[in-house]
Formats: C-alpha cells, sequence, structure tokens
C-alpha cells in the first residue's frame, strides 16, 4: 500500500451519539461523532493510525488499516450493548468488520476490482446480528459476495450501506466510502451537528461517563445489589482480557479489557455516590 493509496475508514455505531460518546472518549483517538440517521451514529478517524505509529506519526511500523478499525470496532462493542460496524478500504481491498459484545467479530473483504475474497456465510451472520431481514436484506448481501466484472470494491460498500439504509442509517453528505480519510474528516468536520471527540484525561473521562449515566434511564438501574455483582464481574474479566490483548499485541483487546474495568470501576462508582447521596431513614 503505497503513500497515495485512498486509505480510509468509518465507525458505524447503532445508537446515539449521546451514548456513543464516553466510550469513543476512552479509547484515546481524535475521532468526529455525528448522527447518522435513526438509531445510528458515525465516527470518523481525526489521523491516520494505520500510516505508521499512532495518530499517524511516522517512524513507526505501519499497520493495515483494517487490523485497527477492528480493533477500535472490539474495544467499543465489548465497551457497550450495542453493534459496531467498522467500514474500511485502501488501494488493495476493501471490507467490513461487526462487532457486538464478546461474541467473535464477523467481516467480508472484497478486492479493489470488487473480486469477492471473503466466506459466504458471514453475510447471514451480519443480517442476525443486525437484526436485518432474513429474506430480503439477506438475499440483498449475498448478492454483494457474488462475482460481477462491473463492480468495484467502492460499489460493494454502497450495496452494502444501502440495505443498511432499511434500519434508519444515513450517513451525513461528505462521507462515501473509497474517498481518502482526509476528505471524509473535512466532510465530518462541515456537518452542523458533528462534534470532536478527544483524550482529555481520565478524570474527565470518568465524568462524562457519569454523566451520561445520570442523564439517562440507566440510572436507576446501576444501583443495588445486582448492579454492584454486574460491577465486579466487569472488573474480573477486563484485566485477563487486557492482558490476553497485549500478550498476542491485539490493541483492540487491550482496549476491550480496559473499558471493562472502567466500566465496572464505574458501576461501583456511581452506585457508592448516589448512596451516598440518598436521604438518611428514619
Amino acid at each position: 500500500m503505497d503513500a497515495t493509496s485512498p486509505v480510509g475508514a468509518l465507525l458505524l455505531c447503532r445508537a446515539e451519539p449521546e451514548t456513543v460518546r464516553p466510550v469513543a472518549q476512552l479509547l484515546r483517538e481524535p475521532m468526529l461523532l455525528a448522527p447518522a440517521g435513526d438509531g445510528w451514529s458515525v465516527l470518523v478517524p481525526g489521523g491516520e493510525p494505520w500510516r505508521g505509529g499512532r495518530d499517524g506519526h511516522d517512524g513507526e511500523p505501519a499497520e493495515p488499516v483494517d487490523r485497527v478499525l477492528g480493533g477500535w470496532a472490539t474495544a467499543l462493542a465489548v465497551g457497550s450493548t450495542w453493534p459496531v460496524l467498522a467500514l474500511w478500504w485502501d488501494g488493495e481491498r476493501a471490507g467490513y468488520t461487526l462487532a457486538a459484545g464478546f461474541r467473535r467479530p464477523v467481516g467480508y473483504v472484497w478486492l479493489a476490482d470488487g473480486t469477492p475474497a471473503g466466506e459466504d456465510e458471514a453475510t447471514r451472520t451480519f443480517a442476525e446480528r443486525l437484526g436485518l431481514d432474513p429474506v430480503l436484506d439477506v438475499q440483498a448481501l449475498e448478492a454483494l459476495t457474488r462475482p460481477d466484472p462491473g463492480t468495484d470494491a467502492r460499489t460493494r460498500l454502497r450495496g452494502l450501506l444501502a440495505v443498511l439504509t432499511r434500519t434508519g442509517l444515513a450517513l451525513p453528505p461528505g462521507l462515501d466510502p473509497g474517498e481518502p480519510s482526509g476528505r471524509l474528516a473535512e466532510g465530518a468536520a462541515a456537518w452542523p451537528e458533528s462534534e470532536r471527540i478527544e483524550w482529555t484525561g481520565w478524570r474527565d473521562a470518568v465524568k462524562v461517563e457519569l454523566e451520561a449515566v445520570e442523564n439517562s434511564r440507566l440510572g436507576p438501574w446501576m444501583r443495588g445489589p445486582r448492579a454492584r455483582a454486574l460491577a465486579g464481574a466487569q472488573l474480573a474479566a477486563g484485566l485477563p482480557l487486557a492482558l490476553w490483548g497485549a500478550g498476542r499485541r491485539s490493541g483492540g483487546w487491550i482496549f476491550a479489557g480496559a473499558l471493562l474495568m472502567v466500566h465496572g470501576a464505574l458501576g461501583l462508582a456511581y452506585d457508592r455516590i448516589r448512596d451516598g447521596d440518598a436521604p438518611d431513614g428514619p
């Protein structure tokens, strides 16, 4: 992949921006967040870490864009209750990765000329996890996995997005698959409802997360013995998961473990804070 290849990526989250914001901040990557239809949000990477090292700095070994995006999607999905779809492309290939909770991510790849290079079964799993129509939508997805000399990889991704419009997805103008990452960032920045997601430290991240919980319908459910047990389980699972990711040099699973630990700690903190605010009994 040479320096002039049109490399780009998008992260589509099946949740509203206010729900995505606190989890996305924990990735510690500069991104632009915008609404993308009914019940969808889109995250546009602000840098190019796949160009060479973190935040796109030169002098570090380059990492394939699909691996970077797959790691981010995995981390976001494990730290939340909604699925995350990563779309990516470079000068040689294009594809997607769908992450949902702790289940194994599913994805598909096309060569630049549109030649299918994935497993057909992935489309059915993809449709099932997103709650798509098992007949009409699956047929449309399977058509994207058949040879078609007149269809390139960019057109394949557009076809995938066309299927998802039936779930309410509507990408903002300027976010067209196949465009370079810089042009995508410019398009997202021009959208009036977009906002920048930047890492400002753990203290601010915890504050934002607690405020998001406080202003949502989840607050009352994050108190009591069951909530404390869930938070404890998240803490217990997060550390070995992060260590496992470190052993495999997988940034996505390291993030996933870290997010679980953060969510567990926040759950315990929220329960304790709210108990402290509760009025004394008679």
